[in-house]
């Protein structure tokens, strides 16, 4: 039984059972009126029990035809499901085909394309494979010849240090050898700068004076028949010396004797007055210190040897100096061969002038003479045309001629071209100007 049903009659036996108290309490007339009113609410209870019933019985016939389309829902959908699986494994079987042969078709395009890619670049790395290889043979190659080149280079540097030695040996001992090496390196010095031994300058020139007989090193001839006299006999000893000194005072006593040994040569110079010996010399001599370290530490003692030096008409030049002073004549020099060349050139081109101008003069009488001779051609040609040529004609007429006729010989009507372009008459210190065509 549905529990509404109980529901109500459960309320009918309330309602009844207190209808049963009322009458059996014999309560007032207002009891009474209750009980009618409680027996009306109870025809509305029983009213609405009967409506509740058809109620139920529409909701139990609706909840069986909910349950039986719940059913056939779960059905379609266990049907749906069975379907999902069987098309679920269909498809896991074609896809696993399909990308099984797409799989097989990749690799095999990749493998191509990957081949066809690293083709190149395999040729590429075996070419730069046989390169590094010959530049590896190389490489030993060269490292062997280094070898060779620095074992040479030490047994060089070994024989430039015991030459080196020996010459400071030689230098320091001998005047003479001292003497050969800084004329050898000034006629290097000079010779790197564009001037030629025996042209530009001369060795061991000698002058007699009447103080004994000198001899410069080297003179070097200047444009206009001037000349510049070098001197390489510096002293370097005392430098020598100080070079090889350890304590510091020593070598501070040596370069003071060096810088007194320059001053000393200078001042010896100075006094020789080469620029008097030789009428045409620079008004000062060169002083020659084969080294730019030679001249540095005696500046370094006396910053002011040079000032010193250059009053006395003595001018301290090293190889540096020296070649900038030798470059500067030799550059004179190609100016003054330069200078004389457009000289000669300029004198040429008056000479072709004149000559030239000679030349017009005689076309301009041939010009004359053609015109003169033209016209009387053309009058003998007139002439004989018409007194000669006539009366020789009748000949052929009276036929007394030979096999040959007469013709009348042409007329020249061309005149000889005048010159035209011949510029004005020019003055006394130019020469006669002509103007090219």
């Amino acid at each position: 039984m549905d529990a509404a049903v109980i529901g109500f009659v459960l309320v009918a036996l309330i309602v009844g059972g207190v209808i049963g108290w009322l009458w059996a309490s014999r309560e007032s007339a207002g009891a009474r009126q209750t009980v009618e009113n409680l027996r009306l609410q109870l025809d509305e209870v029983v009213r609405e029990r009967d409506s509740n019933r058809g109620a139920v019985s529409e909701l139990a016939a609706l909840k069986a035809a909910q349950e039986e389309r719940e059913k056939s829902f779960q059905q379609q959908i266990d049907a749906l499901k069975e379907a999902k699986e069987s098309l679920s494994a269909q498809f896991h079987e074609i896809a696993n085909k399909l990308l099984g042969h797409a799989r097989e078709q990749f690799l095999e395009q990749a493998g191509q394309k990957f081949t066809q890619a690293v083709s190149p670049v395999e040729t590429l790395l075996k070419t730069y494979q046989e390169k590094l290889q010959t530049i590896e043979k190389e490489r030993v190659d060269s490292y062997g010849e280094l070898r060779g080149m620095v074992g040479e280079l030490r047994k060089d540097q070994g024989q430039v240090r015991d030459e080196t030695r020996n010459l400071v040996n030689a230098l320091r001992s001998s005047p003479k050898a001292r003497g050969r090496w800084g004329e050898q390196s000034l006629r290097n010095v000079l010779t790197q700068a564009g001037l030629t031994e025996g042209i530009d300058f001369h060795m061991e020139v000698s002058v007699d004076t009447d103080d004994g007989r000198l001899r410069p090193d080297v003179i070097v001839n200047l444009p206009n028949d001037r000349k510049l006299v070098i001197d390489a006999k510096c002293s370097l000893n005392a430098y020598l010396e100080a070079c090889e000194e350890v304590d510091d005072e020593k070598r501070e006593a040596c370069f003071r004797a060096h810088l007194a040994s320059m001053r000393n040569h200078a001042q010896q110079l100075g006094s020789k007055s080469y620029w008097a010996q030789f009428g045409d010399a620079a008004d000062y001599v060169v002083m020659y210190i084969p080294g730019e370290h030679f001249l540095t530490a005696a500046l370094e003692q006396d910053p002011a040897l040079w000032e010193w030096a250059f009053e006395r008409r003595v001018l301290l030049a090293t190889p540096t100096n020296l070649v900038a002073i030798a470059r500067t004549v030799a550059s004179v020099w190609r100016q003054e061969k330069l200078n004389a060349a457009a000289e000669e050139i300029a004198s040429l081109g008056k000479e072709l002038h004149s000559r030239l101008a000679t030349m017009n003069e005689h076309m301009a009488r041939v010009g004359k003479n053609l015109a003169t001779a033209n016209t009387a051609y053309n009058q003998m040609v007139g002439s004989f045309e018409s007194q000669v040529l006539t009366q020789a004609k009748r000949f052929e007429t009276l036929g007394a001629g030979s096999v040959k006729t007469l013709e009348t010989p042409p007329m020249v009507e061309v005149a000889p071209r005048p010159l035209t372009k011949i510029a004005s008459k020019p003055s006394n210190d130019e020469p006669p100007q002509i103007a090219a065509e």
